[in-house]
């Protein structure tokens, strides 16, 4: 028995805190070291004319680059710019909506080569609606950022001063690991044991339950109901696999099956956020900040599909 919990205590709570610290701390070693070298205008090539309409900073555009590599490494450069004053707050909201596209071509594989072999020809339908909301939540940031930003932090980088070495740019990122790491510690810990506690006594499922409620899904198939469903209270898999078993006895089409996984989407994100995304936010931001940015951040992309479902539902 106690065996049980020992093991149970290692790969749902110790683990997965040390996993984190360990991402955050590589992701914040990252940051630094990109600051040392002033490579953020470098990277932020990539994004340079959406950067320049939405007014954004070099900082947010390199952040937007690593984004397509690691989300940890993109929020931690960008809390570090905040945390030294490099940019706004309304620059760091902003920012971390904009993240959203290279996030959603970091999952990209994973979702497509997961949803094709359920749903064949309607993943391709998915994985393109959603990839329409990544986009619209995109170009809405940009707009956003040209009208609310001043642009007097537009490309805003460091001093550029004396050449840096490599060598002088790890330790200064290390220093800064060290001041970094006990408020991380501080923060994470504490928060994450409160949440794998709520999960154990079984509150996010109950959660999961209400979102799920059926009253608010009158609007689908019937038979829909059950991928929707189970996308909520068990796991995307298993919203797929019902899916597949109603599509090939030709219960649903393509269009019942797809309205039935962005719904699921919707429903199942903001519970999914609140056990997984925050915790990890606490690590990179402070608990109020990070809050906010996980909050914003789903209102925002739930609408964003939202648009685009309602687009595609009255369509077709």
């Amino acid at each position: 028995m106690e065996t049980d919990i020992i093991i149970l205590l290692w790969h749902r709570l110790f683990w997965p805190i040390l996993r984190i610290i360990f991402f955050v701390s590589l992701g914040l070693v990252a940051a630094n070291f990109i600051e040392a070298l002033n490579w953020t205008r470098r990277l932020a090539l990539l994004a340079r004319p959406l950067i320049r309409l939405g007014r954004l900073s070099a900082i947010t555009g390199a952040g937007f680059s690593m984004a397509f590599f690691s989300g940890v490494s993109a929020n931690t450069m960008l809390a570090e710019a905040f945390d030294q004053g490099n940019i706004s707050k309304k620059e760091l909201v902003l920012a971390n909506l904009f993240n959203s596209l290279p996030r959603f071509f970091l999952h990209l594989p994973t979702v497509f080569f997961l949803t094709a072999p359920f749903i064949q020809g309607a993943a391709f339908i998915y994985v393109g609606l959603t990839f329409s909301a990544a986009l619209l939540q995109t170009l809405l940031v940009v707009l956003a950022g040209h009208f609310l930003l001043t642009g007097s932090e537009e490309y805003q980088v460091s001093a550029k001063g004396r050449t840096v070495t490599w060598r002088e740019a790890l330790l200064r990122s290390l220093k800064r690991l060290r001041k970094r790491i006990p408020r991380i510690i501080k923060f994470l810990v504490p928060v994450y044991i409160i949440f794998f506690a709520l999960d154990r006594v079984g509150i996010f499922q109950r959660l999961e339950g209400i979102m799920a409620d059926t009253r608010l899904l009158s609007w689908l198939h019937p038979q829909s109901l059950s991928i929707v469903i189970l996308h909520v209270t068990a796991e995307f898999s298993a919203g797929l696999a019902a899916a597949s078993v109603l599509l090939a006895d030709n219960s649903l089409g393509y269009r019942d099956v797809v309205l039935a996984l962005l719904a699921g989407n919707i429903l199942a994100a903001p519970v999914r956020a609140v056990r997984h995304q925050f915790p990890y936010y606490v690590g990179i931001f402070n608990p109020g900040l990070a809050a906010e940015l996980v909050g914003i951040s789903q209102v925002t992309r739930a609408l964003s599909i939202i648009a685009v479902g309602w687009c595609y539902y009255l369509v077709t």
